[in-house]
């Protein structure tokens, strides 16, 4: 299977993601298509090695969309970018899977237009692995529908649970619904129906529906899932992301205070390197577009050459265990419960 690539998506490319590229297929003997411009994908490859270009194909593409770029303005004027062109060829067949970390809506709009959803998907949506005390929980969704309606977030809960079951290796994993209050009382009447309809088909054995949970369970690990819609799930998102930095930096202003600091650190370091590998969103990889016909991976903007192996490698193991078939087989389950 081979996953393609968009060369030209994120703050760092093309440099970041070919490097990323030939370091996926090296560690996990992965065969790619680079999409983008040829002339530049040749150069990074060039300056990487003589090797770097095993089981790596280019496709070129003549456009670029950039971080700015409307998604209604990239549909019309720019289909033949890398983003374009890339999920073509998955939708052909010529590719098992996507992964861009271009634009977000732009991959979101042209995967919709061209994948289309999958039957029984109202709107795609973005899951995200988060870090907790217990191992991971999968966000979902977070950014991709900020007004949703009762049917989206029984969706959004029946595709993040077949994806956290193939990442965390669990038949049912559990599923919270975020709300302002663990009582299923609490919240407003759209989470209250969404609650009523969860334990339905909890009861149907379709998900393991585990109850309401606040912003303070998600790095308890209180659930394996979390369903919420993609307003509040980019502002959790967002503030997680800002807090980690917030700490780290505060960890540095004090560890260089004083010189007790100093050396009080230096016993530290293998925790500290501990904790920061644990916290990395790189060694997450991106987010899966879920509910598109074909496995699509958005990754971060500022995504790394390491985000970019780590990508590429979900993309893979995806389009491998067939997560689409998981989430249509569900879907099809839950029909009676979904109104």
């Amino acid at each position: 299977m081979k996953v393609v690539v968009d060369a030209m998506g994120g703050d760092y490319a093309p440099h970041e993601i070919v490097k990323g590229s030939v370091e996926a297929v090296k560690e996990f003997n992965t065969q790619l298509i680079l999409v983008g411009d040829e002339q530049q994908v040749r150069h990074e490859l060039d300056l990487i090695g003589p090797k770097a270009g095993h089981n790596i194909e280019i496709v070129h593409a003549e456009q670029v969309v950039s971080m700015d770029d409307l998604p209604s303005q990239i549909i019309r004027a720019k289909r033949n970018s890398s983003i374009h062109e890339g999920l073509r060829l998955v939708k052909q067949g010529d590719g098992a899977s996507f992964y861009s970390a271009g634009n977000t809506g732009a991959v979101m709009a042209v995967a919709k237009m061209i994948l289309k959803t999958l039957p029984g998907i109202d709107r795609p949506a973005i899951a995200a692995v988060m870090p907790t005390v217990k191992g991971h929980t999968v966000m979902c969704d977070v950014g991709a529908n900020v007004d949703c309606k009762v049917e989206n977030y029984i969706q959004f809960a029946i595709m993040a649970s077949a994806y956290a079951s193939i990442i965390m290796n669990k038949e049912k994993p559990t599923v919270g619904l975020m709300s302002v209050g663990e009582e299923d009382v609490k919240g407003n009447e759209t989470t209250k129906m969404v609650f009523k309809q969860l334990s339905e088909l909890s009861k149907q054995n379709v998900i393991n529906f585990y109850g309401n949970v606040e912003g303070k369970d998600l790095f308890r690990g209180t659930s394996d899932v979390i369903v919420v819609d993609g307003f509040a799930g980019n502002v959790a998102l967002k503030v997680s992301e800002s807090a980690g930095w917030y700490i780290s930096k505060m960890l540095k202003d004090e560890i260089r205070s004083s010189t007790l600091s100093k050396i009080g650190a230096l016993f530290m370091i293998p925790a500290l390197k501990r904790i920061k590998k644990k916290a990395d969103h790189s060694s997450y990889g991106g987010a899966p577009l879920l509910g598109v016909n074909g496995v699509c991976i958005i990754g971060h903007g500022s995504s790394n050459s390491i985000a970019a192996k780590y990508s590429i490698k979900m993309a893979h193991e995806l389009a491998v265990k067939n997560l689409n078939d998981q989430i249509e087989k569900t879907i099809t389950a839950s029909g009676s419960g979904i109104s």
